[in-house]
């Protein structure tokens, strides 16, 4: 009860200093503090920087080789047969390497007649076409012709662009706390369900897991804040969307709020067969020309890159890749609007491997509530407006203009909060970056009625949110 009474303070306290914040041109802040005189509690709050998450960190100066593999899927032969009336059409590719997928009508005479067939597609190397009339082939009935490579039609991860890419040559925008969604907390991070976010385009989907008794939750700090439900339930949701979308890549990055070993959490992972697709890397750890193509992840069937932060086991569990030795980050949950770009985790890390390794720029804007000496960072919600945008001072598009300056190269990853708010920039910066157009409508076109009608625009959010902090600040002085 008294926690609950506290968290409206700092929601009060949040909303006090961003609309101070929003009528003055200082950066400078302060920290204030105030005593209940019947309670004797002292709330802080203030503009901080948030406690970085600690942890072991492997060493990325051995490499170690699973198996060999390059960017792309090898194979010696593919042979289609398409029978259409009188005449059999063959499809020869031979020695292709496979770049694409696509759809591909193939037209051809036989006697007069015309045949025309569709069929899923392996773009590569040049291939020939035999014809058989009436079921026979021999030297006057048989004809073999070289046709140009066909073209790809079908888009990997929304984009036809994308499909003979390295997975480490996209730019793609990321769901901070995806699972935390609930309508009126201060702890949520998201407004639409994680199926909605993956319709929309999002490819990263970041969670935290605490221990909620024996079972993994996702929760945000701890349980008593917010509390998303067990991991297998998130998981499991994420798995449907895969299946049901076979020419998506999607990245799921597991935070490991407790440090726990890893073997902990892969039975409730296998609970939900999301493991099935599951991308092994053939390198341990994986430099940024190692990545494949996403063609080649989609033929393959592994499709699902799941990185966990700390206490991954790849020699154990293959499948769940340490972040830090493969991907690095910049400042973890930002409180400074400059979004500077420099790698904060793994600590450290020197210029070269910077270079060479994916990594992401985190770009959700946070406040800093400490609680009886113990800190939340809570969204700034009445600056995502701006936080979201393609340009301006504290927008995602500068940053990602930074870190491209900085390193040569944009982030992979765009790790924002409440990406809906914007209708799209965040992924109109992502597109900017990848060379393609974003012209698809936003956000949560397929969202239920009841998710739609928590979507408060930035004034409504406010006002509820100074409704509730007044009500608090009563109850706590009653």
């Amino acid at each position: 009860m008294l926690f609950s009474r506290l968290l409206s303070v700092g929601i009060l306290a949040t909303v006090v200093h961003a609309q101070a914040d929003s009528s003055s041109s200082s950066s400078s802040s302060s920290s204030r503090s105030t005593t209940s005189s019947k309670t004797g509690i002292t709330v802080i709050t203030g503009a901080s920087e948030a406690s970085v998450p600690t942890g072991s960190y492997l060493s990325l100066s051995t490499t170690i080789t699973v198996s060999t593999s390059s960017s792309a899927v090898s194979t010696e032969a593919v042979v289609s047969t398409i029978t259409t009336r009188s005449s059999t059409r063959t499809t020869t590719l031979g020695s292709t390497t496979i770049f694409a997928i696509g759809t591909l009508t193939l037209t051809g005479n036989a006697t007069s007649s015309t045949s025309t067939a569709t069929q899923i597609v392996l773009t590569g190397a040049g291939h020939t076409t035999t014809t058989a009339i009436n079921g026979t082939s021999n030297s006057t009935a048989t004809s073999t012709s070289s046709s140009a490579q066909p073209t790809n039609t079908t888009p990997c991860n929304n984009y036809v662009e994308f499909c003979d890419r390295s997975y480490g040559n996209i730019t793609e925008v990321a769901a901070h706390n995806s699972p935390f969604i609930r309508s009126g907390s201060v702890a949520a991070n998201q407004a639409l369900s994680v199926t909605t976010q993956l319709n929309d385009g999002i490819r990263l989907l970041q969670g935290q897991i605490q221990w909620n008794g024996s079972v993994p939750h996702f929760c945000h700090t701890s349980c008593d804040v917010l509390d998303a439900g067990p991991i297998t339930n998130w998981l499991s949701e994420v798995y449907d969307w895969v299946v049901d979308h076979p020419f998506d890549v999607v990245t799921i990055l597991l935070g490991n709020g407790n440090y726990s070993n890893v073997d902990k959490y892969v039975p409730f992972i296998e609970q939900t067969g999301i493991q099935n697709y599951a991308f092994e890397p053939p390198k341990i750890p994986m430099a940024l020309q190692d990545w494949p193509t996403l063609a080649s992840m989609i033929l393959s069937g592994k499709r699902v890159v799941i990185f966990m932060d700390y206490q991954a086991n790849q020699t154990a569990y293959p499948w769940i890749i340490d972040e830090f030795t493969n991907m690095w980050e910049t400042p973890f949950d930002p409180t400074n609007r400059s979004f500077p770009c420099f790698p904060e985790r793994p600590p450290n890390l020197d210029d070269a491997n910077s270079r060479t390794h994916l990594y992401m720029a985190n770009h959700n804007l946070n406040y800093d509530i400490t609680l009886l000496g113990n800190s939340l960072l809570v969204p700034y919600t009445p600056l995502l407006n701006v936080t979201n945008n393609v340009t301006g001072y504290g927008s995602l598009g500068l940053t990602a203009e930074n870190c491209a300056a900085n390193w040569g190269f944009p982030p992979k990853f765009l790790n924002v909060d409440f990406y809906n708010v914007g209708n799209g920039s965040v992924f109109e910066v992502a597109a900017k970056w990848n060379n393609v157009t974003y012209d698809r409508e936003c956000c949560g076109l397929v969202e239920s009625g009841a998710m739609r009608s928590t979507r408060l625009d930035m004034v409504g959010r406010s006002a509820v949110v100074v409704a509730m902090g007044v009500i608090g600040v009563v109850w706590l002085l009653m």
